[in-house]
């Protein structure tokens, strides 16, 4: 709070559009959206530099010299600042529905008065069914690629309709986790001085989380075996051997994150 009052002060005092709080790991950037002059209470991007995302990234790259459009900016920060705020109160709903988010659903479905108790039973039923809506959007997605992927391999003939394989069954009891997606973002985050964050792709099956670069299987850059008792990470040398290291979090990828490096380089050397 020290820090943010001192900030407020030298915003006030300069001809700055921008500032930019940090402790090195943790950045706020503020400018002045609610009244000119006077730096904003909230800021309008927040990260941490060992969990950024590509969405961030790509915020950032709006403040290099050579992109650099104050208007540009000043525009965006207004759209973040609101929809950080709309993506912190759905968070903080789909993890603790309130009573008026639940009341709303409750209403739509529920016939008779609604009570105390009503929406007290009500209330985990709102969260899994908001909890599976989003599972079932993430397989969705996911088969949706792995399908396309299909056709154009069989030289973009379609599937036959009607036609049900041990495949097709084993890929819908696929269900992408957070765990695995947040192990994604890491990763994507070590590798993005060396590839643009595009080119990093997932797959995910049955028994593990592929990551690969170019979404190529023969260019797989680890795996990840996140939904078992033990957690592991398979690195990849240069010569495609797997090696599995136990983890204990998300946290330890970055342990290896000059053998992913180097799994990378290896794949950008063969196609140079």
């Amino acid at each position: 709070m020290i820090h943010d009052n001192q900030l407020v002060r030298y915003f006030h005092v300069t001809k700055a559009k921008f500032a930019i709080l940090t402790n090195g790991i943790k950045y706020r950037f503020y400018t002045d959206l609610v009244e000119q002059n006077i730096m904003d209470e909230k800021p309008f991007l927040e990260f941490d530099i060992s969990e950024i995302k590509d969405q961030q990234i790509e915020e950032l790259k709006k403040f290099h010299k050579s992109y650099f459009d104050i208007n540009n900016i000043i525009s965006s920060a207004s759209e973040l600042k609101y929809t950080n705020e709309i993506k912190g109160i759905l968070t903080t709903e789909l993890k603790t529905p309130s009573e008026e988010f639940v009341r709303y659903f409750v209403q739509k479905v529920y016939p008779k008065k609604i009570t105390a108790n009503v929406l007290f039973q009500f209330s985990d039923l709102v969260k899994k069914s908001v909890h599976q809506v989003i599972s079932d959007m993430i397989t969705d997605r996911l088969k949706s690629a792995i399908d396309k992927e299909n056709t154009e391999q069989l030289g973009g003939s379609a599937p036959e309709e009607n036609t049900t394989t041990e495949k097709d069954e084993k890929e819908k009891q696929i269900e992408t986790t957070s765990a695995e997606l947040e192990s994604f973002f890491i990763v994507k985050s070590i590798l993005r001085t060396l590839v643009d964050s595009n080119r990093i792709t997932y797959r995910d099956a049955q028994s593990y989380f592929a990551i690969l670069l170019d979404d190529n299987n023969r260019k797989t850059i680890c795996r990840l075996y996140l939904n078992t008792t033990k957690k592991f990470v398979g690195i990849f040398d240069s010569a495609k051997k797997e090696t599995k290291n136990e983890i204990q979090t998300l946290d330890d990828i970055y342990t290896f994150s000059e053998q992913l490096k180097a799994t990378v380089d290896t794949y950008i050397a063969l196609n140079s």
